[in-house]
C-alpha cells in the first residue's frame, strides 16, 4: 500500500514539476506539498526513513537556495568584471553543486521531494541580477551573496538545533562550516569595494 502511495505521489510530483509556469505553485512549494502529503500518509504507516516535516521543509528550502547559488555562481563566473567576484562565483558552483548532490542523495533515502528549480523569488532575483552588467553586476551579485549567505547560515543553524535525524544532522554539520566560510569570504570582497 505504501509503495502505491509513494508511486502516486512521485507521479504527482512529476506532473507538478513538469507544468512550469502553467502551475500556480513554484517548484519549492510543489515539493513542500508533496512532503506534507508523504508526512500525512506516513502517520498511518510509519516508516523509519521518513524525517519530520520540519526537516523536509528545511531540505526543500536548502535545495532551492543551493540551486539558486549555482545559477548565480555560473552567472558571476561568466559576467563578473572583478576577478575576485568571478572566482567566488566559480567557488559557489563547485561547493553548492557538491552540497546539492549530497542533499539529493539524502532526500532520496529519506523520501523527501526536492524542488527541481529555485523558488520563484530566487528566480526573479537571478533575472534581476543577470540583467546588470559591469560593476553594477558585481555590486548586485556581492550584495545578494552577503544577504543570502547570512540567511543560509541562520537556516542551517536553526535546522541543526531542531534536527533529530542523525543523517540530516550530519549533512547540516558538514555543510554549515562551508556556508560560514562563504559568508566570511564574500564579506571580505564586499569590504574591498
Amino acid at each position: 500500500m505504501k509503495n502505491i502511495l509513494i508511486v502516486w505521489i512521485a507521479s504527482l510530483w512529476l506532473a507538478v514539476s513538469g507544468c512550469g509556469n502553467a502551475s500556480n505553485k513554484d517548484a519549492k512549494e510543489a515539493a513542500d506539498s508533496i512532503n506534507q502529503a508523504l508526512a500525512d500518509s506516513s502517520a498511518s504507516m510509519p516508516d523509519t526513513s521518513q524525517v519530520s516535516t520540519d526537516e523536509a521543509a528545511f531540505a526543500t528550502e536548502a535545495a532551492s537556495g543551493g540551486l539558486a547559488e549555482v545559477a548565480l555562481g555560473e552567472l558571476a563566473a561568466q559576467k563578473a568584471t572583478d576577478a575576485k567576484v568571478k572566482a567566488f562565483g566559480t567557488m559557489m558552483v563547485k561547493d553548492h553543486s557538491k552540497a546539492n548532490e549530497e542533499l539529493k542523495a539524502l532526500a532520496a533515502k529519506k523520501n523527501i521531494a526536492l524542488p527541481s528549480a529555485p523558488a520563484v523569488e530566487k528566480q526573479k532575483k537571478l533575472e534581476e541580477i543577470g540583467a546588470k552588467a559591469g560593476k553594477d553586476f558585481d555590486k548586485a551579485y556581492v550584495e545578494e551573496m552577503v544577504e543570502d549567505h547570512k540567511k543560509d547560515v541562520a537556516l542551517f543553524e536553526e535546522a541543526l538545533e531542531k534536527s533529530k535525524d542523525p543523517e540530516m544532522k550530519q549533512f547540516i554539520e558538514s555543510t554549515l562550516p562551508v556556508l560560514r566560510k562563504h559568508l566570511e569570504h564574500i564579506q571580505t570582497i564586499d569590504g574591498e569595494k
